[in-house]
């Protein structure tokens, strides 16, 4: 019988420790480097990554028809333009030397050793080269609350809002991977009690927590992506945390939208979840009225059930949960949002990525931002060494997590963290 990586019945006879984020059924693609390699393709499995180049090279995964050195590239975006269906094939085949009973890999101790590196030896780098970065605003509870606070709660939405999936172009070349220092941004804000605005460095700096996903699939200029079409474009997950300076943002985004509030850095965890492996997690998403136009429509369930936790750790002192959350709040689903993005003709590129925009929930304790948190700075949170936090203060570090969980099986992201320094 063939072996599949969403087989909840499959075992490793890789230690996975109770919790792991990584067992066999999840198996996500990355890029590593350690002391003697240089950046290559590797998955995790509980508390070690395995090293694809030294499988390809040495027959572990013959006969898939993978060409030369496809692993052994400093981003996936040549693994992944291969397409979701060998991307697949690799995934299954990992799966089978993972597994108890198949002894290939297993009972060679030599190769096992080199293989199979632990989590602690290593250095994640950023997974994919991106082209391009596309913010969505997807959240009707966050588009809620953000519209309350600055404009009138009994309008919070905008007219287009529930019509399309709002959105806009970011900078790609500031997204940086996880466990990448962020300096605090300067740029020109307008305090309340002065007639012209001041430049200095951001009073209200902020996390935001997102979901993004990495296209692996090109169309022409000219051509759109049907809801229908949409899922063959898309290889897998990352936690995105789209850093914010509120102040620098409301000061300039009239009337274009967000810039240098938003573009000095964001972070993506290092560790791409295939789609695949969100396969058993789909849910139905939040009823969508009034009907969206034919274009939007989709079948089935497009949403996902994925666990979402935002912790905030002072220099001196634990980390807090500060929020509880879940992406299956996202009144726009992925399928809708890759359909709208090119609805005009708009041709994506591999390796593109694509967020969710803050993920906020119905309950206060699930709101994506401190903006909401602490409705901009009215209420503040008490962390655990009993400080308080209005905005994001230098030192602290941002802790995003997420994870699905369903008969016994958990596929999780790992860390997507963040230090903020202070303004250059």
């Amino acid at each position: 019988m063939q072996i599949t990586a969403n087989n909840p019945e499959l075992t490793s006879w890789v230690e996975v420790p109770p919790g792991s984020d990584f067992p066999i059924q999840n198996l996500p693609f990355g890029i590593f480097k350690t002391r003697y390699l240089s950046a290559v393709a590797g998955v995790a499995i509980g508390n070690y990554v395995l090293d694809l180049v030294y499988l390809h090279e040495n027959g572990f995964l013959d006969g898939l028809g993978l060409p030369a050195g496809i692993f052994n590239q400093k981003y996936l975006n040549n693994f992944i333009a291969l397409g979701r269906k060998p991307a697949r094939a690799v995934r299954n085949r990992i799966a089978e030397l993972l597994s108890v009973g198949v002894d290939d890999l297993q009972r060679n101790v030599a190769a096992r050793e080199i293989a199979l590196i632990p989590m602690s030896e290593v250095q994640m780098q950023m997974p994919v080269f991106i082209p391009n970065y596309t913010d969505f605003y997807s959240s009707e509870e966050h588009a809620t609350n953000v519209g309350s606070m600055f404009r009138d709660p009994k309008n919070a939405l905008l007219p287009n809002w529930k019509h399309l999936p709002v959105g806009y172009h970011g900078r790609a070349s500031s997204i940086v991977a996880s466990g990448t220092n962020i300096h605090r941004p300067k740029g020109q804000i307008k305090l309340q009690e002065s007639e012209f605005p001041v430049y200095c460095p951001s009073l209200k700096l902020d996390f935001e927590l997102e979901l993004a996903f990495i296209t692996c699939k090109e169309n022409s200029l000219g051509t759109h992506i049907t809801t229908n079409e949409a899922e063959d474009y898309i290889f897998g997950f990352v936690l995105f945390n789209d850093w914010s300076a509120r102040d620098i943002q409301q000061w300039e985004y009239v009337p274009l939208g967000p810039f240098l509030g938003k573009n000095f850095g964001s972070t993506l965890s290092p560790w791409v979840v295939t789609l695949d492996a969100l396969e058993p997690f789909r849910v139905k998403g939040p009823e969508q009225f009034p009907h969206v136009l034919p274009y939007l429509a989709v079948e089935g369930n497009k949403n996902f059930d994925v666990n979402l936790e935002v912790l905030i750790q002072p220099d001196k002192g634990e980390a807090t949960t500060v929020c509880r959350s879940n992406a299956k709040y996202l009144y726009w689903n992925v399928n809708q949002q890759l359909a709208h993005h090119t609805t005009n003709g708009c041709n994506i590129q591999v390796g593109d990525l694509y967020a969710s925009g803050t993920i906020s929930g119905p309950s206060p304790g699930s709101f994506g931002s401190l903006l909401e948190l602490n409705w901009n700075g009215q209420r503040p949170l008490q962390l655990a060494n009993g400080e308080h936090r209005k905005f994001l203060e230098d030192g602290d570090t941002v802790i995003i997590k997420g994870y699905a969980e369903k008969a016994g099986v958990r596929i999780g992201f790992g860390s997507c963290v963040g230090k903020i320094l202070p303004a250059l």
